[in-house]
């Protein structure tokens, strides 16, 4: 049998690794700063390139921040950070594997039509207000802005979950479709479907109803998944 060989790791991966476990101990809680570069050179015996690679590297996981003249500091993960992570590798998969947008507009079908239904359950003045404004910004929408408004009807719609990551999924699986929506809002009729799906989801939420809000989102979805198509 043969044996793969052992690969040498870089010195910057080394810091990272050891970093990261010192802030997984909780060394390091969230806002509080990392020693300073010249303190960590000392304590790891590595120059200042390594060091600084290591901090890049963190600071695009999410974990720390880096700012001019400051030490970096331990920041709390976002879910949106966490997503915006995964859109590169979300957007080449669906490039490569025509099939996985399928896969993406089952699984948001599936999500949204239940964010209906809690948005429904859930909904407070405030809430219903926001996502009036959105449905009134959409309608008044011209073809240049029409998209960008029935994704902010969305996003919304996941807000008034009041769970923070419920936005940051629709988020992004919003933004890795784009890159598959075909326009058909220049066919006759096409904007006045959207706009009245749009308002049947917000008479179901603002009345309570969540079956009616799911079920309302779920045929929205599904017309609407000819628009998104393999590039």
């Amino acid at each position: 049998m043969s044996e793969e060989p052992i690969l040498r790791r870089k010195l910057y991966q080394v810091v990272q690794d050891r970093l990261l476990q010192r802030i997984h101990a909780g060394e390091f809680p969230p806002g509080e700063p990392l020693p300073s570069e010249r303190k960590l050179m000392e304590t790891y015996h590595v120059g200042r390139p390594a060091i600084r690679e290591a901090m890049q590297e963190l600071a695009r996981s999410g974990l720390i921040t880096i700012s001019h003249g400051e030490r970096a500091r331990v920041v709390l993960p976002t879910a949106e950070a966490m997503f915006n992570q995964m859109g590169d590798a979300a957007r080449y998969l669906l490039n490569v594997a025509p099939k996985s947008l399928d896969h993406l507009k089952e699984v948001r079908v599936f999500l949204e039509a239940g964010l209906a239904r809690l948005a429904a359950e859930r909904a407070d003045a405030a809430g219903l207000k926001r996502l009036r404004v959105c449905l009134e910004a959409h309608r008044a929408a011209d073809l240049d802005t029409f998209l960008a408004c029935d994704l902010a009807f969305h996003r919304e719609i996941a807000a008034m979950s009041g769970n923070p990551i419920f936005p940051a999924v629709v988020d992004g699986m919003l933004n890795w479709l784009s890159a598959h929506y075909r326009s058909m809002v220049r066919l006759e009729g096409a904007e006045a479907i959207t706009l009245a799906e749009h308002q049947r989801i917000y008479n179901a939420i603002a009345a309570g109803d969540a079956e009616n809000s799911g079920l309302a989102m779920s045929e929205h979805l599904n017309r609407a998944s000819s628009l998104y198509q393999p590039r």
